[in-house]
């Protein structure tokens, strides 16, 4: 199918999933988690797309759905099981991978880069993905995710950022870089588009822009089976390629204060060759694609487990959303 006629038959399925659900009050009242399949656009590789439909292994209503839509579409529905998705940077003392276990950048860095440890005081360690600029303002401040640079719904504007990030050994007041300054809420209940946040970097806090590819060029819609690669505190530098864009009702487990949380419009990548592309503490990351150092995503999420390599799964929010949302342009 083309891209017109994908998003059709997506809309179509769509429709479908939820009469099925309707039918079944008692899966209807349930958890996110339980009873939503995520619904997308899956690149084939010529140019073409199928339709991505992706479940969590262990929810029985999920994968009644998925067998269902895939049984009414034929061969042009793409179905995968995920793992249990979660963010990848937690609150609390411990990180989601532990440092001396992290392949990426841990420690103390100066000027500040992307790919290395950053964090709100109080939330383990998550990556800084960039720099950028907030309109009509030529301050720099760090991009990242709201799960690391905020962390709880009780944190404010104007909390201390640390590099590195607690888990990493970052304490206050030496390791301060910033202050949480700009974020988009998320909410319980409240279908989510981005997990974004940026701190204003302290006067005298410099900062390289370069990532391993050079100077990313801009930004750009992930526009099919992507090759794209990151840098992050934990993986470090790692490759692989979009496997789902335009992803609809991905569910995202955020803990206690938050719950489970629904995410449209986001773009799937798997790790290449025998690699996961992301772990814990890698959330943050921007995603590029290196033949044209283009920007095209925020890494927020990911499984453990999924996929064809069987390593997991990682979502990004599309960087031209996060960036609108914030009202900033990358440095």
């Amino acid at each position: 199918m083309d891209l017109d006629e994908a998003r059709l038959l997506k809309n179509q399925l769509g429709g479908y999933a939820a009469e099925l659900l309707a039918a079944r009050p008692r899966a209807a009242a349930a958890t996110p988690s339980a009873t939503g399949v995520a619904l997308g656009l899956a690149p084939r590789g010529d140019g073409r797309f199928d339709v991505a439909v992706r479940y969590r292994l262990g929810t029985p209503t999920a994968r009644m759905v998925a067998r269902r839509l895939q049984a009414e579409a034929g061969p042009v529905v793409d179905v995968r099981r995920t793992g249990r998705v979660r963010p990848l940077a937690l609150a609390g003392p411990r990180p989601p991978v532990v440092t001396a276990q992290a392949a990426g950048e841990t420690g103390r860095a100066r000027p500040l880069r992307p790919g290395v440890s950053i964090a709100h005081h109080a939330v383990s360690a998550g990556t800084l993905g960039g720099f950028v600029t907030l309109d009509g303002s030529a301050v720099v401040h760090a991009l990242s995710n709201y799960h690391v640079l905020v962390g709880s719904p009780a944190a404010q504007r104007g909390d201390a950022v640390l590099q590195p990030g607690p888990a990493d050994g970052g304490r206050l007041p030496a390791d301060r870089v910033g202050e949480l300054a700009a974020f988009v809420p998320l909410a319980p209940g409240r279908t989510a588009l981005v997990d974004a946040a940026l701190a204003r970097l302290d006067d005298g806090v410099e900062v390289d822009a370069t990532y391993p590819v050079g100077e990313l060029a801009g930004t750009a819609p992930a526009e099919g089976a992507d090759e794209v690669a990151k840098v992050g505190r934990t993986t470090g530098v790692t490759s692989g390629r979009v496997t789902a864009i335009e992803l609809d009702g991905v569910v995202v487990g955020y803990g206690e204060e938050l719950g489970e949380l629904a995410f449209d419009n986001q773009i799937e990548v798997e790790g290449a060759a025998a690699a996961p592309f992301s772990r814990g503490g890698d959330s943050g990351s921007v995603v590029y694609r290196p033949a044209d150092r283009t920007a095209i995503g925020l890494l927020f999420a990911g499984s453990e487990s999924g996929g064809e390599n069987g390593l997991g799964l990682t979502y990004l929010n599309p960087i031209v959303e996060v960036l609108t949302a914030l009202g900033a342009t990358l440095v």
